[in-house]
C-alpha cells in the first residue's frame, strides 16, 4: 500500500466525507476517489459505503484505521517539521483561543515564532467556538481547556494550573467569621465564566458545597474583567491560579480555603492532522509546545 493511498483513506475516514478530504489534501475529487479504490483492490473489500451525504466507513475501514493508528500522524508530523528547519516558514499563523489565556499565557511565548517572520493573528473563543474554527478550517491552531471530543481534531495538553477560589481580603474576613462557610460563600455575590458555571461547578462538588439554586451576579467569558471586580472587594470566584497570582502577592486577593481540596484545569493545543503538511503550522505547534511545556515547569 502507497503512503499516499493510506494518507488520502486517513481523511476520508476522518471528514467521512470525499470531497471534504479532497479539500484538505489539496486534490481533486476524482483523485480521492482514484485512491480509494486503488486501496480497497489492495485489501479486498469495501471501505466505504457511497450515500448522498458523505461516506460511511466500513467494518474493514474501521480494523484498517485500528492498525495504522496515529503512525501517519506522527511520521508527517516529523516529516513537516524536518521541511519547516529547510524552508522558509514566514507568513501569518492564525490562532483561537480563550481570551485570558491568551492574553496572560500564550502571548508572552510568541516571540520565536515572530522572530522566524511569522505573523501571529490572535482570535478570541470557548470551547465550541475554537474547534469549529480549527475544523472549518478558519484558523490554523487552537487553545482550549475544553476536552477535544471530534475525532479529527488532534490535541496535545500543553498548559496545568491548580485552580482556586478567590476573593478579597475583605470579603474573604466576612466569610470566615461566618459560622457556616458554605452557607456564607454561596450567600455572597458569585463571579463566573458562564451560566453553566465552568470551573466553578467541579470546585464546588470536590468541596461538598451545594449550589443547585446559585446564580452568577456576573457573566463573562474573560476572567480579567471578574478578577477587576474582584480586587475592588465585590463577590468571589474561581479561577486558574496563573491568573491571580500577581494579584495574591500584592495582597489584593486572597485564597479561600477548600475544605476537601482544589481542582485542576488543562489547556489543549488543538489542531487538524492534515494541516501539519504546511511547515509554518508545523513549526508553530512545535514551538508553542516547547514554550508553553516549559513555561508550565517554571511555574
Amino acid at each position: 500500500m502507497s503512503l499516499v493511498r493510506l494518507h488520502t483513506f486517513i481523511e476520508v475516514y476522518r471528514q467521512r466525507s470525499i470531497s471534504a478530504a479532497a479539500r484538505a489534501l489539496n486534490l481533486t475529487q476524482p483523485a480521492v476517489s482514484q485512491h480509494i479504490n486503488g486501496l480497497e483492490v489492495a485489501v479486498g473489500r469495501p471501505l466505504f459505503e457511497r450515500q448522498v451525504h458523505g461516506v460511511v466507513p466500513t467494518a474493514a475501514a474501521d480494523d484498517l484505521a485500528a492498525d495504522i493508528g496515529s503512525s501517519l500522524d506522527i511520521a508527517e508530523s516529523a516529516l513537516s517539521s524536518a521541511r519547516a528547519r529547510s524552508m522558509d516558514v514566514s507568513g501569518t499563523l492564525q490562532i483561537i483561543g480563550h481570551a485570558d489565556f491568551m492574553a496572560e499565557k500564550l502571548s508572552g511565548e510568541l516571540l520565536p515564532l515572530l522572530e522566524s517572520g511569522i505573523r501571529v493573528h490572535m482570535h478570541t473563543g470557548d470551547g465550541s467556538l475554537v474547534a469549529q474554527m480549527v475544523l472549518e478550517g478558519h484558523c490554523d491552531l487552537g487553545i482550549t481547556a475544553h476536552a477535544i471530543t471530534d475525532e479529527r481534531l488532534k490535541g496535545e495538553v500543553i498548559f496545568r494550573d491548580r485552580v482556586i477560589a478567590v476573593a478579597s481580603p475583605q470579603v474573604a474576613h466576612r466569610l470566615q467569621q461566618a459560622t457556616d462557610f458554605a452557607n456564607g460563600l454561596i450567600n455572597e455575590p458569585l463571579l463566573a465564566y458562564d451560566l453553566k458555571l465552568s470551573l466553578i461547578d467541579h470546585w464546588l462538588d470536590k468541596n461538598r458545597i451545594p449550589y443547585q439554586t446559585l446564580l452568577p451576579t456576573v457573566v463573562g467569558q474573560d476572567l480579567r474583567g471578574q478578577r477587576s471586580l474582584l480586587c475592588r472587594g465585590f463577590g468571589w470566584t474561581v479561577m486558574p491560579e496563573f491568573l491571580c497570582r500577581e494579584q495574591i502577592a500584592q495582597g489584593d486577593l486572597v485564597t479561600l480555603p477548600a475544605p476537601v481540596g482544589d481542582t485542576e484545569i488543562r489547556y489543549h493545543l488543538l489542531w487538524l492532522p492534515s494541516a501539519l503538511r504546511q511547515p509554518r503550522i508545523a513549526h508553530a505547534r512545535q514551538v508553542l509546545i516547547r514554550q508553553l511545556k516549559s513555561s508550565a515547569t517554571d511555574d
